[in-house]
């Protein structure tokens, strides 16, 4: 069975444990799609979407010093977008209803993406996507330092400034 095919079926699952979800995506940290269920939504445009905001949330807990990403949740007059890491090399994302019961969102999320994280590894192995055999553009090799082991967020985002200000070191208590 195909890593794409697991993948699907955990998110169908998710679909059936969540009430009010309308949508689910896993994609790739860089927004290639690996598997979604997302109704009355273009896949390919939401997992590059997924991926532009996790650049800026791993910039955002960088600069506030707040460790590795985790999570990012949207909410909009409409409802609520989420998007959970899957692994150091996937991103879950779900869509749900205004009235979701955000704690059960946030419970199921993080839990089906370890199980996507464990497909992943297990099917694939580490590193590695359904893509990986294509070989990257010359402009993004040249843009892109070589990094085998980089955690999920970290891709390098393209700004003409760098912040000025530094985080702040955290103290223990």
């Amino acid at each position: 069975m195909a890593v794409e095919t697991d993948v699907l079926d955990e998110l169908r699952r998710l679909r059936t444990r969540v009430p009010r979800l309308t949508g689910s995506l896993a994609a790739t940290v860089d927004g290639l799609v690996l598997a979604h269920d997302v109704p009355d939504t273009e896949p390919e445009g939401l997992a590059a979407l997924t991926a532009a905001a996790l650049g800026v949330a791993y910039r955002m807990t960088d600069a506030a010093a707040r460790g590795d990403f985790r999570e990012l949740l949207v909410r909009g007059s409409g409802g609520y977008v989420a998007t959970y890491a899957a692994g150091t090399t996937a991103v879950l994302t779900l869509l749900a209803e205004d009235r979701v019961n955000v704690g059960r969102l946030h419970l199921e999320g993080r839990r089906s993406g370890a199980r996507i994280a464990d497909l992943l590894v297990t099917r694939v192995g580490p590193g590695t996507g359904r893509h990986a055999d294509r070989p990257a553009p010359e402009e993004h090799l040249a843009t892109v330092p070589p990094a085998t082991d980089r955690p999920i967020g970290t891709l390098p985002v393209r700004t003409p400034q760098r912040p000025t200000h530094q985080p702040r070191p955290q103290t223990g208590s």
